[in-house]
């Protein structure tokens, strides 16, 4: 009965036409963003901007799960109705990011491994009487001179396969997000090769800890060289990044969805569009963003009431453009709104 409740709430997330929103930033990420658009840092301006993204009118046609932090979960919206109930009502899957961040691996400089294993079985049956049906752990491959090191992605694989394990014990669905970074001169060749390395060894080590696989969704990077190079042609993105996943990724697979990584908003569009053009794909596809479907929203809002309207309208923009993107219907001048 478990195995067959990760698989629908699985297949609620990945159903057509919609994709993930990434709320999750951490109280110190989310004041970084407001403070760059002149809003007050606390916990009650932080509360305003998430209820603004998940009252936007629409906002359920083109999401159907939304990744939140622990902060978040616990808030409500101002008529009481907490956050995860707030989604549930319009039939969107609460989710939740448990990692608890990165620490710096020893004898390994310039690599970091994600914690947050000691107690999680507890945290996660919490979060489910919450309302949380998923939830996320992310970890951080970096490419340099040197790097990344077969022990720090065997490391960081290990801590998925654990968290994996007691999210699926719980009854919660586990989204394994090792994230390939963009930073620095990479070419995409390059990134191409460690999202190998890495992804061999991640569904390597989810296989030995028997991790059902139809109850587990991969949150991936893109194969794009790093940002110091420019921006890739979106046909180089799809074709590395779908020889990768082919090649790397089981078909058992509940879904992958991908992470924006930085990337700007029409070029994270763009890009996915490119992909899905490449289907049809063994698995499952979608966006997972976060910036990527944020950034022009804190610009449109600042804080200001007045601005909650168009800020919502350009939130309600992007979600469709992925959408779109998602059905390999997007073009950039559809960018251009009235």
């Amino acid at each position: 009965m478990k195995k067959q409740s990760l698989q629908s709430i699985a297949k609620v997330m990945m159903q057509d036409g919609k994709g993930i929103l990434a709320a999750d930033a951490s109280a110190t990420t989310m004041n970084k963003r407001l403070a760059a658009v002149g809003v007050e840092q606390d916990e009650e301006w932080r509360r305003k901007y998430r209820q603004l993204l998940f009252t936007t009118p629409g906002f359920s046609e083109g999401i159907s799960g939304v990744i939140l932090y622990d902060g978040t979960i616990r808030q409500s919206a101002d008529d009481g109705t907490p956050f995860a109930k707030l989604l549930e009502q319009h039939g969107v899957v609460p989710g939740i990011k448990v990692d608890k961040g990165k620490v710096d691996l020893p004898n390994f400089p310039g690599e970091q491994v994600t914690e947050g294993l000691d107690g999680l079985k507890e945290r996660l049956e919490e979060y489910y009487e919450m309302g949380a049906r998923f939830a996320k752990w992310r970890a951080v491959i970096p490419i340099g001179e040197g790097l990344p090191n077969e022990a720090a992605i065997e490391a960081n694989a290990h801590a998925l396969a654990r968290y994996a394990g007691i999210c699926q014990e719980v009854g919660i669905v586990p989204m394994v997000e090792p994230e390939v970074l963009i930073d620095g001169d990479h070419t995409i060749g390059r990134c191409d090769a460690v999202m190998r390395a890495t992804l061999g060894t991640v569904f390597y080590e989810l296989e030995r800890y028997r991790i059902d696989l139809t109850g587990t969704i991969l949150k991936t990077s893109m194969v794009l060289s790093g940002k110091e190079r420019g921006m890739d042609a979106p046909e180089a993105v799809a074709d590395h990044t779908v020889g990768v996943l082919r090649d790397m990724v089981p078909q058992e697979l509940a879904g992958v969805v991908f992470l924006s990584g930085g990337q700007f908003p029409e070029q994270a569009s763009a890009n996915l569009n490119a992909i899905m053009r490449r289907g049809p794909h063994p698995w499952l596809m979608t966006f997972s963003y976060s910036r990527a479907l944020q950034e022009p929203v804190l610009s449109a809002w600042e804080g200001v009431d007045a601005n909650i309207e168009e800020a919502q309208r350009v939130f309600k923009h992007r979600i469709d453009m992925n959408v779109a993107a998602r059905a390999a219907q997007y073009d950039s001048s559809m960018e251009n709104m009235e």
